[in-house]
């Protein structure tokens, strides 16, 4: 871990590590709490992350077994909105938070119909939820995760969601190109199979020089089923 100062906030660089089941799809990072002490941040600040894109997140503690760590827990969706991956270095340091004028949502996948109530659900599951430009967002619908897209913002930058916050949904979803990733947090509560799908995918990826000198044709996906 690196740290510095300069004349509004510190920052410190950390390894992305994946969350834990119970943190997925809550907007939550952890890190480690003398880490949030060097940030000058406690339970429920937000915290700007920066990777290959920014975002923002609420931050929490890790627990125990990670004390001592220069790491940063964060879900699927938020490594997404970051440009990172496990294992990726991103610079971490208090937001700026501003609350939200106006929010402008799209559906990334399908189309919706929109109504004033449909409105003023999204806003009550959105309160006190940090927002940047270009964020994908889970919200549930029927008791299923919709993702949308955040495609502006007023003011510019971290935003949080109040009461006053004006909420323009469109009903047209985001160009398919757009769409998040599947991340293993998709896999749900499976590690041992999580896992696997790493030795087996992300091994001839990042190395396949090691299955070229073996002679061995390196697998090129996999398929998950049941």
């Amino acid at each position: 871990m690196t740290s510095r100062n300069n004349k509004e906030r510190r920052e410190v660089r950390l390894r992305v590590a994946e969350a834990s089941q119970r943190d997925i799809g809550r907007g939550k990072v952890r890190i480690p709490p003398e880490i949030m002490s060097k940030l000058g941040v406690t339970v429920g600040d937000v915290v700007e992350i920066i990777g290959r894109r920014r975002t923002a997140a609420v931050v929490w503690p890790t627990h125990a077994e990670d004390q001592g760590m220069d790491i940063i827990r964060m879900d699927g969706i938020t490594r997404k909105n970051a440009g990172v991956s496990i294992g990726d270095r991103v610079i971490v340091r208090k937001a700026i938070v501003k609350p939200a004028q106006t929010v402008k949502l799209a559906p990334a996948s399908i189309q919706l119909t929109v109504d004033s109530n449909f409105v003023n659900y999204i806003r009550r599951r959105l309160l006190d939820y940090p927002l940047t430009e270009g964020d994908y967002i889970q919200i549930p619908v029927l008791g299923q995760p919709i993702p949308f897209v955040v495609v502006k913002t007023r003011p510019s930058g971290v935003v949080i969601v109040t009461e006053d916050t004006e909420i323009i949904v469109f009903e047209k979803p985001v160009e398919i190109g757009k769409l998040p990733r599947v991340t293993y947090d998709d896999i749900g509560d499976l590690e041992e199979a999580k896992q696997r799908i790493r030795e087996m995918v992300e091994l001839p990826l990042k190395h396949p020089e090691l299955f070229r000198r073996l002679g061995i044709e390196p697998p090129k996906g996999v398929l998950l089923y049941g």
